[in-house]
């Protein structure tokens, strides 16, 4: 089941082996034995399951309250007073029952956030989420400082609020497996959005982005779709005509509008985060529409309606 206060799967790293509670036997006097308790195991919402190969996925655990029945219990049977009758007072017949299901599966958990962070390592993500939310990730002047990813939410009014995930640095070659991002690359994908941040102190910015823009369409083809907006960080460190030269590089490598900013100063960091609001807002008003219209042809089905179709336009 899933469940919206968990956040881990650190708990199944410890206990591996689940059982559900073994039935009790039927007595005498025409008793049945009582069922056993089901076990229920509760997962952070955005986990998938796989099969014990770990290459199909038998489930996507994303919403509260999610149910999903796993492995069976065993049939008890039937004892021989189910085969009574008037003419065989005492059969000599009785059911077995089945066995319980047994399996071996894999849990996997994808965060979940509106926006995600991506760019090679040292490009400033992690100070950037602190500049905008109450995190408070690990920083530090050398590459690699974020071994794991972190979550912050971007406060900007009362209904303008969405989570933004801090993902580790990704490097050529990280849909192939090398440096530390491609463990994360998934978390990524369902992200509504995402902010590709370039080093603005690195000489060619252009090759930056392109590094980081193949790896994680290589990884997935549906980043190919998801938005992304750009940004030039580190420009408190630059003077006028640096900032200029670097932003049009990356303009032209991106086809994008970039975003001259600093998670150190500040500087455009609001009109960056609105930016990212607007995306998130116009996917949430999306996902909005389709789960009405998904209501309203369900009740329709259970009314005995036709489905409703487009109305003719001229």
């Amino acid at each position: 089941m899933a469940n919206e206060d968990l956040n881990t799967l650190i708990d199944y790293r410890y206990r591996q082996h689940i059982h559900a509670e073994t039935g009790q036997h039927g007595m005498g006097r025409d008793r049945t034995g009582s069922a056993g308790e089901d076990a229920i195991i509760e997962l952070p919402i955005g986990t998938q399951i796989f099969d014990e190969t770990g290459e199909h996925m038998l489930a996507d655990m994303c919403e509260h309250g999610e149910k999903l029945l796993l492995a069976k219990g065993g049939n008890g049977g039937w004892g021989n007073t189910r085969f009574k009758s008037s003419t065989n007072r005492a059969p000599r017949r009785a059911n077995p029952g089945e066995p319980w299901e047994e399996y071996t599966l894999w849990l996997k958990l994808k965060l979940i956030a509106d926006v995600g962070l991506v760019g090679l390592p040292n490009a400033g993500k992690s100070t950037l989420l602190s500049a905008v939310s109450a995190a408070r990730p690990k920083t530090a002047d050398y590459p690699f400082t974020t071994l794991h990813p972190s979550l912050g939410v971007v406060d900007m009014g009362a209904s303008e609020r969405f989570v933004m995930a801090d993902l580790p640095g990704l490097i050529e070659g990280a849909a192939d497996g090398a440096g530390l991002g491609h463990q994360f690359l998934g978390h990524a994908e369902r992200c509504m959005s995402i902010i590709h941040l370039v080093d603005g102190s690195v000489e060619n910015p252009g090759q930056a982005y392109t590094t980081i823009r193949k790896e994680v369409e290589t990884y997935a083809d549906i980043f190919k779709d998801k938005p992304e907006i750009v940004a030039l960080n580190k420009c408190d460190a630059l003077d006028p005509e640096t900032i200029k030269q670097r932003s049009a590089e990356l303009a032209k490598a991106s086809g994008a509008k970039v975003f001259n900013i600093s998670g150190v100063s500040g500087a455009s960091v609001k009109s960056l985060m609105r930016a990212a609001f607007e995306h998130v807002q116009a996917k949430r008003n999306a996902d909005k529409q389709a789960r009405a219209a998904l209501v309203k042809a369900e009740a329709r089905k259970q009314a005995g309606l036709e489905p409703e179709t487009e109305k003719w336009q001229p």
